[in-house]
């Protein structure tokens, strides 16, 4: 039975998020304000649909529930107490959390949110007489897609709704699935080509469409032992990956760290991103997460350091180990990024601050960087920035040095502030104001090495067409040629395509989604053996089920929760 409501969210209710935030608030008033154009109001109201994104892809919300539950990210009680959060981050990983964990909480709400800012877009813009209005009717409209995207992927529910008057209608499964197909195909005709990738384009759509169809086989029997993928499921993966490929309008990078570099924003790699740059809200959250609380990367901030938050596990840094025998896994370039060469030479112990970068990449062994004392960072006598080996100084164990070791775990020696190799893919934004916030490297949502990659996988499903999909894999491997580009590959199959994934996307908040699709998310890995196959979806938060009380049967929790 639909329930009438007065707007979208109401039965959400109350976000946590420094105290309580209504998230039916007042957002786009912009056409309320005296002497604001047609054109200023339309942009006005466009540009919140897109501002939550930055809280979505935080590293406590989307990052931490697309990596931290798999075995690409582990985050144990660093020293006994860093990070413990009353254990959110084991039971995450373990596959254990519960329907009051704030961060599933948090991510909820701000995906919530972005679809009531979609919706209040939708029904405010067909008012004003500019020609930009079409086009950002179809953002909001696309962007209210992606959101409901991103509540199925992650909880199985889609919200139906196009009048903040009207009923909100709960979609799961097959027609859940339906309606986003038709949604993206519906405003793909009225999106611009050249406006991304910070805005919604043809480009993203019809990317996020052939990610639709990849996964179609299990959103369709979301628990099943195992997934069935229809072949015209995969002839549309393959016909958008096509149109995005053969558009002209996107390249592989030839640096593989540039894509995400703090200038990434005309990367002509990225197809949709998350816009950060300087003059928005962005944060540097995804480059300082992992590395170590005595990681200083920009000499202009000697507050801006690490967390010494999530490592890689050992299972998946064997992937590369195994992979790549006997060679250390350096010989691919996505791996390791050298920037001080005091790592080569130990000499070079002093860097103009023009010349200062720390390493990219998955950081092993001991770490070297700017040495800080007393809050102060020391300078050579020719007044370039003294680099040397780093200690936890910030930790109180100025004996211990930081050194990454591959073994992780929730031992209390394995949850050392220097246990696991750690992340450092997004580059620390050398422009923010504080170090911290205020990032400007994009984060990317959809780029064309994931287009290949789906179009491989799309070809191995239907027909075990290897050739055309190891010609994929190899054209994203040999586009790396800043440097030696990793070795081409002789052989194709599923379980090498999961692996190739795992080694272009690490930490791009795909794994997820793409065990689940794989098979994988019920297996075994670094303190994690929960086989429960009900865990492929998040609990929807207790404090949205106790806001739709008074609508019986309206919010149902998902099953195992």
């Amino acid at each position: 039975m639909k329930t009438k409501l007065p707007i979208l969210l109401t039965l959400v209710g109350i976000l946590f998020i420094n105290g309580c935030t209504n998230l039916n608030e007042v957002i786009l008033d912009e056409t309320s304000a005296t002497g604001l154009s047609d054109k200023q109001a339309a942009d006005g109201i466009i540009a919140p649909v897109y501002a939550r994104l930055p809280d979505i892809f935080l590293h406590t919300n989307y990052f931490n529930v697309q990596e931290i539950s798999t075995d690409e990210a582990i985050l144990p009680y660093r020293g006994g107490t860093d990070w413990g959060d009353n254990g959110i981050y084991i039971a995450m990983h373990q596959h254990t959390h519960t329907s009051t964990d704030p961060n599933i909480g948090s991510t909820w709400g701000f995906i919530l949110q972005g679809l009531s800012r979609s919706i209040t877009a939708i029904n405010t813009l067909p008012t004003l007489n500019d020609a930009s209005a079409k086009t950002y009717l179809a953002e909001a409209r696309g962007m209210r897609a992606y959101y409901n995207m991103l509540a199925f992927d992650l909880f199985g529910v889609v919200f139906l709704k196009d009048d903040l008057g009207a009923t909100s209608v709960i979609l799961r499964d097959e027609k859940a699935l339906e309606y986003l197909k038709s949604e993206f195909l519906a405003v793909e005709p009225n999106l611009e080509t050249t406006v991304g990738p910070g805005r919604l384009t043809k480009g993203a759509v019809w990317g996020l469409l052939a990610r639709l169809y990849l996964n179609s086989g299990v959103y369709r029997d979301r628990f099943a032992a195992s997934f069935t993928f229809r072949a015209d499921d995969m002839d549309k993966v393959v016909d958008y990956c096509d149109k995005i490929i053969t558009s002209g309008q996107y390249q592989l990078s030839n640096d593989f760290f540039s894509i995400f570099g703090s200038n990434n924003h005309d990367n002509k790699e990225l197809i949709f991103a998350v816009d950060q740059r300087a003059d928005l809200n962005g944060h540097n959250r995804l480059a300082y997460f992992s590395i170590s609380g005595d990681q200083f990367p920009i000499p202009a901030y000697p507050a801006a350091n690490g967390t010494d938050g999530p490592a890689i596990t050992p299972d998946y840094y064997q992937t590369w180990a195994t992979a790549y025998a006997p060679k250390d896994p350096t010989v691919d370039p996505r791996f390791y990024k050298q920037n001080l060469t005091i790592y080569s030479n130990p000499a070079d112990s002093c860097v103009a601050e023009a010349d200062f970068n720390i390493n990219r990449g998955i950081l092993r062994g001991q770490q070297y960087g700017l040495l800080r004392k007393n809050g102060v960072f020391l300078k050579c006598p020719d007044g370039k920035f003294k680099v040397g080996k780093l200690f936890n100084d910030t930790r109180n164990k100025p004996t211990l040095p930081v050194n990454f070791t591959e073994q992780i775990d929730y031992t209390v020696a394995g949850s050392n502030h220097n246990t696991g190799y750690r992340v450092e893919k997004y580059e620390f934004s050398k422009k923010s104001v504080s170090g911290r916030n205020f990032g400007e490297a994009d984060i990317i949502i959809l780029r064309l090495a994931d287009i290949y990659l789906m179009r491989a996988e799309a070809k191995l499903r239907k027909s075990g067409d290897a050739a055309s999909a190891l010609a994929d894999v190899n054209t994203v491997r040999a586009a790396r040629t800043i440097t030696t580009p990793a070795p081409a590959l002789t052989s194709m199959s599923l379980d090498l395509l999961y692996r190739e994934r795992g080694f272009e996307l690490y930490w791009e908040m795909v794994r997820r989604t793409d065990m689940i699709r794989f098979g994988k998310y019920e297996g075994t890995w670094t303190e994690k053996s929960n086989t429960d196959r009900l865990k492929r979806i998040f609990p929807i938060p207790q404090t949205a089920i106790d806001g739709a009380s008074n609508l019986p049967g309206y919010l149902k929790q998902n099953d195992s929760y």
